[in-house]
This record gives structure tokens, C-alpha cells and sequence, in this order.
């Protein structure tokens, strides 16, 4: 038995959870998440607390049950105190800013990068070299995240970039100076 798909999902007061099917449906003070779900999960709503079975041990059955279980509780986590994803932009000149609800990067092209949030989610810059999005929905928040990231992503030499807050980077040597082969 699945030990992450065995355990109940608590439900917070103020949390609004709509079963139909394999639809669900969680509201809470942070906004509101859709999800359809595995047809075979069975999900029960007991005495504020969700739980998920699977019908059998069959092995899509036994891989889908803790995934189930851990993206409905990702869902009632979102809705409650929601999700945030920090970026670090190291390197001299990177900065960020926010216009309107357009977050601009100068990462050392030629232009600014312009990068729009998907609705539902926040993005703010504390500092110029700081992002933070903040939203709801754990994958949107860490899709936004990564494709910021992924505008100038971390090199090994120097470690200019975008990166998460707390990543380390694996830094190479340069060249050797001129040493080896004659």
C-alpha cells in the first residue's frame, strides 16, 4: 500500500472541497482549483478529511494513488496559504523590474525580455535582482519559474544567470593559461 496515498488529506476550515466524479473542485481564501483527475481514484470526502483509494493492486493503479493523493493536497495547500518560487539574477547590469503587470528583464541582450503572468499569479520584484511569483497553483507557479529561469539560465564560468534562491552552481575552471602541448 502506498504510504503517501494512505495518509488523509486535513482540510481547513474555510475550505470548500466539490466532488463529481473525477472532478474536484477546492475553494479556499486564496482563490479556487480545478482538477480532473484518474477515472479509477476513488476520492472520499470523511469527517474534513480527504481520502484517496485505488480499486486495485494493479501497478498503474498502485503509481497512480500517491500521485493523486499528493495533487489534491497540493490543491488544499494552494488554496490556503498558496505557493512562492524565488529568483536570484547574478551577474553586473541583470536587473529586473516590474511595468504594469509585465515583468522586464535586462539579462544582456541586445532587448529587454518582457514575460506576462498567467492569471491567478503574482509576480514581484523586491529587489532588482530578486523575482518572487506567488500563486495558487504549485505547477503554474513552478512553470512561470522555470521559464524565467530559462531565459538566461546559470553559465559554469562565471555563474551569471538566473537562478532559483538557494541553487548552487557547479562552477568549471577556465582555461589552463596556455599550459600543455607545445
Amino acid at each position: 500500500m502506498s504510504r503517501i496515498g494512505r495518509k488523509p488529506i486535513p482540510v481547513p476550515a474555510g475550505v470548500e472541497i466539490k466532488i463529481d466524479g473525477t472532478n474536484v473542485l477546492v475553494k479556499g481564501p486564496k482563490g479556487q482549483l480545478e482538477k480532473e483527475l484518474h477515472r479509477d481514484m476513488i476520492i472520499k470526502l470523511e469527517e474534513n478529511n480527504l481520502l484517496v483509494e485505488r480499486p486495485s493492486e494493479a501497478k498503474n493503479h498502485r503509481s497512480l494513488h500517491g500521485l493523486t493523493r499528493t495533487l489534491l493536497s497540493n490543491m488544499v495547500e494552494g488554496v490556503t496559504k498558496g505557493f512562492q518560487r524565488n529568483l536570484e539574477l547574478v551577474g553586473v547590469g541583470y536587473r529586473a523590474a516590474k511595468q504594469g503587470d509585465k515583468l522586464v528583464l535586462t539579462v544582456g541582450y541586445s532587448h529587454p525580455v518582457e514575460i506576462e503572468a498567467p492569471a491567478g499569479i503574482e509576480i514581484e520584484v523586491p529587489a532588482p535582482t530578486k523575482i518572487a511569483i506567488k500563486g495558487s497553483d504549485k505547477q503554474v507557479v513552478g512553470q512561470l519559474a522555470a521559464n524565467i529561469r530559462a531565459v538566461r539560465e546559470p553559465e559554469p564560468y562565471k555563474g551569471k544567470g538566473i537562478k532559483y534562491e538557494g541553487e548552487v552552481i557547479r562552477r568549471k575552471a577556465g582555461k589552463a593559461g596556455g599550459k600543455g602541448k607545445k
